[in-house]
């Protein structure tokens, strides 16, 4: 595991490559519950989010549905605090170790990948 020192968020900005996804440039984000490993959810996120989150330890993402940033759990209560960062061998995913509080999903499951698909035969 190499680990790379970060004194600010523009340094981790310079590491990542963006796409262009709705005309907005966004890396994709995993959260991962910090203890068990489990994948909570993937969404995106812009420069802006991922500087909040960096400045406030709390997940930040950016909806491209609703084309707007925004705080995971402001409405719900069910906020992500980040606890370990990394970013994948291209630099285009970034993983959130993080501590769930709640529900990750909309839907009220604690993950999103709560539908598992068996094959018919």
């Amino acid at each position: 595991m190499e680990t790379l020192k970060i004194s600010n968020v523009s340094e981790i900005l310079k590491l990542l490559k963006k796409r262009k996804i709705d005309n907005f440039d966004l890396c994709t984000v995993i959260a991962q519950d910090y203890k068990t490993n489990e994948i909570l959810m993937v969404a995106y996120a812009n420069d802006e989010a991922i500087r909040k989150t960096f400045e406030t330890g709390k997940v930040h993402y950016f909806s491209t549905s609703r084309k707007e940033l925004w705080l995971k759990g402001e409405t719900s209560g069910h906020f992500q605090y980040v606890r370990e960062i990394y970013i994948d061998c291209d630099g285009d995913v970034i993983l959130y170790k993080i501590e769930q509080i709640g529900a990750a999903c909309h839907t009220g499951n604690r993950s999103c990948f709560f539908r598992k698909i068996e094959s018919k035969t």
